[in-house]
């Protein structure tokens, strides 16, 4: 990797809009060669479907297209106007984007108990993350999302998937629009709970009064 792995995650940013431009296909499979060794050694793999054709392209926009039209209400009731604009562009272009992976756990879907859920699932997040990373490195555009895959029925038909796979998340990746900048996160010792959740020892504080008049 050109950058450290630090830069990577504090540079990493959703990109929601993307140029039409070409992404040539060694450097899919190289970003892949990267996602694929965050499921490495699990007992269920991680497989990827590359989406380049325009009418497989199209089924996954109109899925993502219904599934934001319900969506996008949750979203304007928190009032992040940013947000669900760049999520309208995505829903608007989503056919655009150069190329889509699909990223699906193989193995048999567990019902029951919820450990074998999350095995199931485990095995194909480490393997996205790494993907996400990789494009930031190579300077594409990438984000995550599951609207296409609203109609899991519909999308297995798309995909031409058997019943032991199981798509579990879209990737977006091209080049972007424009300037993606990560989106500011609260203090990290608001997130950590120690030992038990509601112990916060090292949650921010706010400035006294004294403090404040000092600035």
């Amino acid at each position: 990797m050109a950058n450290s792995l630090t830069d990577l995650i504090r540079t990493q940013a959703q990109v929601r809009s993307f140029r039409t431009d070409p992404v040539d296909d060694n450097t899919v499979l190289g970003l892949l060669e990267l996602a694929s060794l965050g499921a490495a050694g699990r007992r269920r793999r991680c497989e990827f479907v590359v989406v380049r054709d325009p009418d497989v392209r199209h089924q996954l926009a109109r899925m993502y297209r219904q599934g934001w039209s319900i969506y996008k209400r949750l979203l304007r009731r928190r009032s992040d106007s940013a947000l669900v604009a760049a999520r309208q562009w995505e829903a608007d272009h989503f056919e655009d984007v150069p190329v889509l992976i699909v990223a699906c756990a193989v193995g048999r879907r567990p019902v029951f108990p919820a450990v074998d859920a999350a095995s199931f699932y485990g095995s194909v997040f480490p393997a996205v993350q790494n993907l996400l990373l990789a494009a930031n490195d190579a300077g594409l555009g990438s984000s995550v999302t599951s609207l296409a895959l609203w109609s899991s029925w519909e999308a297995r038909r798309t995909l031409g998937l058997p019943r032991r796979v199981t798509p579990v998340a879209v990737v977006p990746i091209g080049w972007s629009r424009g300037h993606a900048a990560p989106a500011p996160g609260a203090p990290v010792g608001n997130l950590v709970h120690l030992d038990r959740y509601g112990h916060q020892p090292f949650r921010a504080r706010p400035l006294d009064s004294g403090a404040n008049m000092a600035l």
